[in-house]
């Protein structure tokens, strides 16, 4: 995946979310242990990589999604997480999104030149249930970020988080079913609700996937594969593009980008029919599609 990067590798289980996390799922199939947690060695700079022609292979515009086989704020990445911050701060051209269990540890690890946020880093919390939306949302709307999000994935119980959109902080909720050993499902009837709190608010809501495990008028249905969940997520109608976020982007001179400089993401045809594509950086055409 050309839009992730794992600067490091493994967790520790916090919250009821991670009770089947995918990782440590993928990990175990591999004979190898999702709790061993290690700083990657080709992938830490993976930000500031060129080709042969001197030029970034991460472009002006893209998003990255960091640490997704771990925890940007994991205890153990202590001692790696200011170097990852030097990183992010040499590409203001480049957007980070940031993803945490661990709201509360958040404010004692921002770079000392913190302020009130740098316009490149996109903060979120996830929230499978009510229970961590009550826990975590609250410290999210207190912190430094210029843009904030939400994650209900996998999204194990319903959620409400209307009192929280009031704040007008909120700028984009993902939402995503459960995959692999011991998935539980999601339900239709919470999504629809979590969507129109978003509709309300006009803060844009992504229906991923609907997870392995489905309900849907009182039937579960069991749907395989990663790819037929997110058709069946896109098919539903219930994603929402609200108001765009507005990243202020800029060059390595300190000038603001403008939007003929950023790149642009181009979309296969099967990608139509995806449900992340309105949060999606496009095909990076490596060319897996044509192997399979």
């Amino acid at each position: 995946m050309h839009d992730i990067w794992n600067p490091w590798h493994g967790c520790r289980k916090k919250s009821e979310g991670c009770e089947n996390c995918y990782m440590f799922f993928l990990d175990r199939m591999r004979d190898r242990n999702g709790a061993d947690i290690y700083k990657t060695k080709t992938g830490f700079k993976y930000p500031l990589q060129k080709d042969r022609q001197g030029n970034y292979k991460v472009k002006s515009g893209e998003m990255l999604r960091v640490c997704m086989t771990s925890d940007f704020f994991l205890e153990e990445a202590d001692k790696w997480r200011g170097e990852a911050w030097e990183i992010i701060s040499h590409r203001p051209d480049v957007k980070f999104f940031l993803l945490t269990k661990r709201p509360e540890r958040v404010a004692e690890h921002l770079p000392y030149n913190w302020g009130d946020g740098w316009e490149n880093v996109f903060f979120n919390v996830t929230c499978e249930n009510q229970k961590r939306a009550d826990e975590r949302i609250p410290i999210l709307l207190k912190l430094p970020f210029k843009h904030k999000g939400i994650m209900c994935a996998p999204f194990i119980g319903p959620v409400s988080i209307r009192k929280y959109l009031e704040y007008g902080q909120i700028e984009q909720v993902l939402c995503d079913g459960e995959n692999y050993d011991g998935a539980r499902p999601c339900n239709y009837e919470w999504v629809k609700s979590l969507r129109q709190e978003c509709v309300d608010y006009d803060v844009t809501f992504v229906f991923c996937g609907t997870g392995r495990r489905f309900i849907k008028d009182g039937r579960l249905y069991k749907i395989e594969g990663n790819a037929l969940q997110s058709q069946q997520a896109y098919k539903s109608g219930l994603s929402y593009r609200g108001k765009p976020i507005d990243f202020k982007l800029y060059d390595d001179w300190g000038e603001p980008l403008s939007e003929n400089k950023l790149y642009i993401p181009h979309f296969r045809e099967r990608c139509q029919t995806c449900g992340m594509k309105i949060s999606c950086n496009g095909c990076s055409s490596c060319g897996s599609c044509e192997k399979r």
